[in-house]
C-alpha cells in the first residue's frame, strides 16, 4: 500500500467524524506580514526515518519556510531524530544509513541558515534499549560537529534537564529529555553526579523547571520534549481504522493482512495500559513522568508544551500549559491514527510540522502546515495563542 492509499484510509476515518458535526475547527485568522515577523520558531518531530529519502517534501517545505524567516528563527526537532536505533557505534553496518537519516535533518540548519536543536527521543535512546545512553551521546557528537555551529542536541549529554535557549527577545524553549524518566531502572543512564549533570534525579528536574517557569525575564516560555503531556494518538489509546483491520502494520508497516474483530485486540491491550509499554500514557512510568513535570508547570503554566512522538499533528488547550502542540509527522509515509477530545482544536494525521511566528509586538501565532499531495503543503491552522492588545 502506497502513501496515498495508506493515507486516504485515515482521512476516510477523519472525515467521517467531520461528517458528524462533532468537531470545528477554529477559522484561520489572518497571517502576519512577513515584515512584522520578528521571529519564528518550526516545531517538527519523528522526521529521522527513511520518509522520503533525499527528497522529502516534509524536510524540502521547512527548509524553504526557514529560509524565508527572520535570522533569529529557530527550528525545534522533538526527537527520535534517527530510527530506529538511534547513532551506532562508528563501525556498525547500519551506521552510514544513520548518518544519512540525520543529516537530512541537519541539512535543514546548513541550507536555511537557522539554529537547529535536536531534542532526544526514545529511538535515539536505542529504541529505549541498554546502550541507550552510550547512543543519546554518540547522536549529540555527530549533530555537534556536523552543523557547522548552527546545530545541537540538548539536553546536552543525555541529562534530563531542561536546558534554556533564548528566541529573539519574547520566547524562551526550556528543552527536556523526557526518555531519560523512562529509561528502564536497570539501565544506564544519568542518575548521580558522576554523570556532570546538573540535574540528575527527578527533584532536581521539577524544581529546576518550576524555577525556568517561575523567572522569566518577561519572556513567554515554550517547554519542548518529545513525549506528550496529553495526545489523542496511539501513545493515549486511539487507533485508527488501519490499525483495527491491519494489526500486523503495527510492527511491520508492509504487513496489509486483513483480521477484522481479532485485529481490534492489540489497540484495546494498548489503550488500557495491559502491556506496560513506558511510552504510553496509561503505562505507569509514563504517569508519573507526566504528574511530575505537570507539578512542575502548574504554579507558572508554559505558553505551550510542544512533543512529537504520535505521528500525527494536533492541536490542543492544556493540560496546564496554555496549549499542547503533538508535531510527531516529520516525513511521509511515516502517520498514524488521531482523534479528538473536548480540549482538542486541531487533529490530522500530517505529514507537516507546526510554525510559531511572534510579531515585534511579541504576539503569537501558531500555525499548521499540513502535506496533502498532489497539491503540496496548506496551512490548515492558524490562531493567535496569546491575548491581543
Amino acid at each position: 500500500m502506497n502513501f496515498l492509499e495508506s493515507r486516504w484510509i485515515h482521512s476516510a476515518a477523519l472525515l467521517g467524524l467531520a461528517a458528524c458535526g462533532a468537531h470545528i475547527i477554529p477559522p484561520i485568522v489572518p497571517a502576519i506580514p512577513p515584515a512584522d515577523i520578528a521571529t519564528s520558531i518550526f516545531l517538527i518531530g519523528d522526521a529521522g526515518g527513511p520518509g522520503g529519502g533525499d527528497n522529502d517534501p516534509v524536510l524540502a517545505e521547512l527548509t524553504k519556510e526557514a529560509t524565508a524567516a527572520p535570522r533569529a528563527s529557530v527550528i525545534v526537532f522533538l526527537g527520535d531524530n534517527i530510527y530506529p536505533h538511534g547513532m551506532p557505534l562508528p563501525d556498525a553496518p547500519d551506521r552510514s544509513e544513520a548518518e544519512k537519516r540525520i543529516m537530512r535533518e541537519i541539512n535543514v540548519a546548513l541550507k536555511s541558515g537557522i539554529k537547529a536543536y535536536f531534542v532526544p527521543g526514545n529511538h535515539d535512546w536505542f529504541r529505549m534499549g541498554k546502550e541507550g545512553w552510550d547512543a543519546v551521546r554518540r547522536s549529540e557528537i555527530f549533530i555537534r560537529e556536523r552543523g557547522n555551529g548552527l546545530t545541537a542536541q540538548s539536553p546536552r549529554l543525555g541529562c534530563p534537564g531542561p536546558e534554556t535557549v533564548d528566541v529573539g527577545t519574547s520566547i524562551r524553549l526550556a528543552l527536556l529529555d523526557t526518555q531519560w524518566w523512562l529509561q528502564r531502572a536497570d539501565f544506564p543512564k544519568a542518575r548521580d553526579s558522576v554523570s556532570t549533570c546538573i540535574q540528575y534525579t527527578e527533584e532536581h528536574v521539577v524544581k529546576r523547571l518550576a524555577q525556568v517557569l517561575a523567572d522569566t525575564g518577561g519572556r513567554r516560555v515554550i517547554v519542548a520534549g518529545h513525549n506528550p503531556m496529553a495526545t489523542k494518538g496511539e501513545h493515549g489509546g486511539y487507533f485508527s481504522i488501519k490499525t483495527h483491520i491491519f494489526p500486523l502494520t503495527a510492527f511491520k508497516r508492509w504487513l496489509y493482512i486483513p483480521l477484522p474483530l481479532l485485529g481490534s485486540l492489540y489497540p484495546t491491550a494498548r489503550r488500557e495500559g495491559l502491556f506496560g509499554y513506558a511510552q504510553d500514557l496509561n503505562a505507569r512510568a509514563n504517569r508519573h513522568m507526566r504528574s511530575m513535570l505537570l507539578s512542575a508547570m502548574a504554579a507558572h503554566p508554559p505558553m505551550l508544551y510542544a512533543a512529537g512522538h504520535d505521528h500525527n499533528l494536533q492541536v490542543m488547550r492544556g493540560p496546564v500549559a496554555r496549549y499542547s502542540v503533538v508535531s510527531g509527522v516529520g516525513m511521509i509515509n511515516h502517520f498514524g491514527g488521531v482523534g479528538w477530545t473536548p480540549n482538542t482544536l486541531f487533529a490530522s494525521h500530517g505529514p507537516g510540522f507546526v510554525r510559531l511566528d511572534v510579531d515585534r509586538r511579541g504576539r503569537v501565532r501558531l500555525s499548521v502546515q499540513d502535506y496533502d499531495p498532489p497539491s503540496g503543503f496548506h496551512e490548515r491552522m492558524g490562531i493567535w495563542i496569546t491575548d491581543q492588545q
